[in-house]
């Protein structure tokens, strides 16, 4: 890859400069937000043909409230009725779309540790640990542009994925070499390496990091030196192939904490105040 080459591809901003990051997150969660719930607006039946019904949690509130009011058990107003309404729909809807119902603990013989929205794999051999970490906030966006048709009986949407920038960190003893990575857009040029994911930033540092500690950003790297780095990646695992696996993990986990979110958000609406 030469210098002409490396200019086609594009640089995000590094995890360890946060605060550069939160225009484009707002961006993505705007796109994912529309690609959802546009969805919603398409349709007015649910995969089997009918109305979603609401779930025995819900239908049991339908009694009088205890403090005399004239709303259902817990729910006061007519925007928290509403709102309990179709989250409930929704809920069941995204359930339905789950591709996958449990977690795997493993991805490509990394262990997997999750904190919220933080996602830590780590594999370790006899001369070095490999940590790869990342966050699924604002990182769902659509694979391409959806061309919606709303009197279409079935509309097709395009798939929504989760491609967060993320963290490689290869530790010999006190010593870290750190990456940090993201996921390229688009298709590659003529000219270009078919790559999924490219290099934002590299550093090298003794103990901990902190914010004194030099780096350099991949797109001024020399085009040879850049390819060097790449394939030595690659030898420690993180390949094309790995990043598409850690995509599907990460699409996955996103989704679940998506409807766990909106599980959170039915529950804090119903209960007794």
């Amino acid at each position: 890859m030469n210098i002409l080459t490396k200019a086609f591809r594009v640089q995000l901003p590094s995890m360890k400069q946060f605060s550069s990051s939160i225009a484009s997150a707002k961006n993505l969660a705007g796109k994912r937000e529309f690609t959802r719930n546009i969805w919603y607006m398409c349709r007015s039946e649910n995969v089997n043909g009918t109305r979603a019904a609401f779930s025995q949690e819900f239908l049991s509130h339908n009694i009088r409230c205890s403090c005399e009011c004239t709303g259902l058990k817990h729910i006061h107003t007519k925007g928290e009725r509403e709102l309990v309404e179709f989250l409930t729909e929704e809920i069941v809807a995204e359930k339905k779309a789950q591709k996958k119902k449990t977690l795997p603990t493993e991805v490509d013989g990394f262990k997997v540790k999750l904190n919220g929205a933080d996602v830590e794999l780590t594999k370790h051999s006899d001369k070095e640990k490999i940590v790869i970490s990342f966050n699924v906030n604002h990182t769902v966006d659509a694979e391409d542009e959806a061309e919606v048709d709303p009197s279409a009986d079935k509309p097709e949407f395009a798939e929504m994925r989760s491609k967060p920038q993320f963290e490689v960190d290869i530790v010999k003893g006190s010593q870290t070499l750190s990456f940090t990575c993201s996921f390229l857009q688009g298709e590659a040029q003529e000219g270009e390496y078919n790559d999924v994911f490219g290099i934002d930033e590299i550093t090298v540092y003794e103990g901990e990091w902190n914010n004194t500690m030099y780096a350099v950003a991949g797109d001024v790297l020399d085009g040879y030196l850049y390819d060097l780095l790449m394939n030595f990646l690659e030898e420690k695992g993180i390949s094309n192939e790995f990043a598409e696996k850690l995509s599907d993990f990460s699409t996955a986990y996103e989704h679940s904490a998506y409807i766990s979110l909106l599980e959170g958000i039915s529950m804090f609406t119903i209960e007794k105040k």
